[in-house]
């Protein structure tokens, strides 16, 4: 479940964030709680300002787990960030994270690319981006990004996600989704 960002969930958030197996992945760091909840009031005006997309991914029992964003929206594109609080990690929320915030992108909003940056030592994330059917390695494909990114090292591959091309595999995993299991929905 994902929800718009508040400022009621900082605290908890902070203490999922600080931990030494998330803090490193996140992209705007904070160094107490007052700074984490100054960093969530800047996001959600910048929100409001159309330059990013931010939501507070939640675990069954409406608990703040972690954020989903994406940063720099310009021109119907962002990059994706997302963290998860270690004690969350591997219990299966984080594509349906990904699925419920991309619904919303695509359908919802005027997005049309998704990128994700991935450090090439990260073979881990590499082989995980590499397996979802809507992926594309975007290095030549989009070289200007590319070489954005790696101006100073060559450090990231990019990775992108096309608006058509997730709306192919909806529509084909809709298709394989037996009639009963729609309808119970």
């Amino acid at each position: 479940m994902l929800k718009k960002r508040d400022l009621t969930e900082c605290h908890v958030l902070y203490e999922l964030m600080v931990d030494p197996a998330v803090f490193p992945f996140v992209r705007h760091k904070a160094y107490s709680v007052e700074e984490f909840i100054f960093l969530t009031k800047q996001t959600m005006e910048a929100e409001e300002n159309g330059e990013l997309i931010s939501r507070t991914i939640l675990d069954e029992w409406g608990n703040p787990i972690g954020t989903i964003n994406l940063f720099d929206v310009q021109d119907g594109c962002g990059f994706l960030g997302t963290w998860i609080g270690k004690p969350y990690h591997g219990k299966g929320y984080n594509q349906p994270a990904k699925e419920a915030f991309f619904n919303e992108l695509f359908f919802e909003k005027d997005i049309q690319t998704i990128f994700m940056r991935i450090r090439k030592t990260n073979v881990r994330s590499e082989r995980a981006a590499l397996k979802i059917p809507y992926v594309s390695l975007a290095n030549e494909t989009r070289p200007d990004i590319y070489q954005q990114l790696n101006a100073n090292e060559d450090i990231y591959n990019l990775f992108q996600i096309e608006r058509d091309s997730y709306y192919m595999h909806t529509v084909r995993e809709m298709a394989h989704t037996p009639v009963e299991e729609i309808l119970e929905a």
